[in-house]
């Protein structure tokens, strides 16, 4: 049987293009809602960059359900031209959009811990709007070429939705030199500089200051960033350079890269799309303020399950510690209550209450 006629892998990527439409969904509206309270009590360039990103990444899943049909019907594109070339160009802008999105934050990641560790005033909020501005005209820029030459195509007598260019291979060719380049290349070599300046900060002001907790907590973010990154990106930018030497002629078209391009391609396109299922989740949180606001959220909740077992309850923060405490058991002086630290582990403190 030969690779074009598997039904096997194409029902396999649907749904692995419905899951991470689902969890994308789901988690970048929480994005949502968790940076619109955030927002309220504290403004932040970082938020308006993960606001951004989320934006990106809820309209990139949102065209996850044409492409499973699409995969699904053996490649043969249903929903006409227009909607071919809708579809396609704004799956390349977000795609260009989020790589410059995480761009910038580490930019603005590097500069806001240097200024607040040199106790400096650090002011690039007041200019981040026109920064995303900036990101989003960019994005939209760089997907002119989809835009231009995307439609559907009668091949072998199937309507296909892909770019037609002109004449040659060396239109397609350069297309994808621009793809790894502005969407792979450049956007990596700046995050990686950006987060080693980052620990190399970090490493000499907690080497002066006697405080490797800190250190090791930004050095556990950045790889984790940095691995997210390459890992889910570079096998698809990998085999898109393969396919552009063989354009250039510069590698043979042989059994190896057909049975590649094939079977391992569409998944590297999968792993790709689940960046924007992963990306709520590093950016928002694994942030302790994001994940402390979400404990917040949580307790509040649960609150009327623990008031209908016993009466009027209240919510309490002290530190880093959340709970839930009936108010009959409460009185002027101290008690002694069990409790839930941030780290799940059961304790007793006493919290006074007055």
């Amino acid at each position: 049987m030969s690779a074009d006629s598997t039904p096997i892998l194409r029902i396999l990527i649907s749904v692995v293009y419905s899951v991470v439409c689902a969890v994308g969904l789901v988690g970048n509206l929480l994005v949502f809602f968790l940076m619109r309270l955030r927002q309220g009590r504290k403004k932040s360039t970082i938020n308006v960059f993960i606001t951004n990103l989320a934006v990106t990444d809820f309209q990139f899943v949102l065209t996850l359900p044409f492409w499973a049909v699409d995969t699904a019907l053996d490649f043969s594109w249903p929903f006409g031209d227009a909607m071919c070339k809708i579809i396609l160009s704004v799956t390349v802008m977000n795609m260009y959009a989020s790589v410059f999105f995480l761009t910038a934050m580490s930019v603005t990641r590097y500069w806001s811990v240097a200024s607040a560790l040199k106790k400096k005033a650090y002011r690039g909020s007041r200019c981040v709007k026109w920064v995303c501005a900036v990101l989003w005209v960019a994005a939209t820029a760089a997907t002119a070429p989809t835009s231009i030459f995307s439609t559907v195509t009668v091949v072998a007598g199937e309507k296909l939705c892909l770019l037609k260019f002109p004449e040659g291979h060396d239109w397609l060719a350069l297309y994808h030199i621009q793809k790894i380049l502005i969407a792979f290349i450049i956007p990596m070599l700046i995050v990686c500089v950006n987060y080693l300046m980052l620990l190399r900060f970090v490493r000499r002001r907690s080497m002066s200051s006697s405080n490797p907790k800190r250190r090791s907590r930004v050095t556990k973010s950045v790889a984790i960033v940095v691995l997210s990154f390459f890992c889910c990106w570079m096998p698809n930018h990998a085999i898109t350079f393969w396919g552009v030497l063989v354009k250039f002629n510069l590698a043979d078209w042989d059994k190896s890269y057909y049975m590649v391009h094939t079977y391992v391609f569409p998944l590297t396109v999968c792993l790709a799309h689940a960046n924007s299922c992963l990306n709520p989740v590093l950016y928002c949180l694994m942030r302790p303020e994001i994940r402390k606001l979400l404990s917040g959220l949580f307790w509040r909740v649960s609150t009327p399950s623990i008031s209908n077992r016993g009466g009027a309850t209240r919510y309490f923060t002290q530190g880093e510690t959340q709970g839930v405490v009936p108010l009959q058991v409460l009185d002027n002086a101290q008690t002694s209550l069990s409790i839930i630290d941030r780290k799940g582990l059961p304790s007793s403190s006493m919290i006074p209450y007055t």
